[in-house]
């Protein structure tokens, strides 16, 4: 689903260390207890933990190697980058097709590499409370997961609030997957806008 809104220009106070978008992504929040945060795993995948353990150690071992290759054959070091990529790709894919996310899981946010805010049943949360969290980026597929505080819930209409929660646990990787995802959105926004003004 393509991005198709602009940053967020808000001018009430919170947090501006990174660039925000407005974008729709899939989305998954959980409401944690306050004493289960270190080692929940709420979306009822942990017999996969084991295998994306090994997926990541397989992974920082390509790009060591390919670190050291490309000093000798920059060719095929990016032969095997491409290759690389495209495994990542399609496995990507496949765990997509397998769990499908149902069209109500597809939700307008405001996102950063710092937090997001969202939509949500008014009074369903509030200041402190602590969420696990569950994005797919598109077009990546990209599913980044964090452990999120509630700084704020702003009221909207009578029966939904804009939600403000602030990243408290996340792994560089799934960082990283969100900062990409943000770069990417910027340059497909900068693209349509250059196409409008020809």
């Amino acid at each position: 689903m393509p991005a198709d809104l602009t940053p967020d220009q808000s001018s009430q106070p919170d947090r501006r260390d990174y660039f925000r978008i407005n974008d729709c992504i899939g989305f998954e929040y959980r409401r944690l207890p306050a004493q289960s945060t270190e080692s929940v795993n709420p979306f009822d995948d942990k017999q996969l933990d084991g295998l994306r353990g090994e997926l990541n150690r397989l992974d920082l071992d390509v790009r060591n190697q390919l670190a050291s290759l490309s000093e000798r054959d920059r060719l095929l070091a990016g032969l095997i980058k491409s290759i690389n990529g495209k495994v990542d790709l399609l496995a990507r894919i496949m765990a997509f097709e397998q769990n499908p996310l149902q069209p109500e899981d597809w939700q307008q946010v405001t996102l950063s590499e710092g937090g997001i805010s969202f939509s949500a049943p008014l009074d369903a949360l509030a200041a402190g409370d602590t969420l696990a969290l569950r994005m797919t980026l598109p077009p990546e597929l990209y599913c980044p997961q964090a452990i999120a505080c509630v700084i704020q819930v702003d009221p909207g209409s009578e029966q939904t609030g804009w939600v403000r929660a602030e990243f408290t646990r996340i792994s560089d990787m799934d960082r990283q997957h969100i900062a990409r995802h943000v770069l990417r959105w910027q340059i497909r926004q900068r693209q349509t806008d250059q196409r409008s003004e020809i």
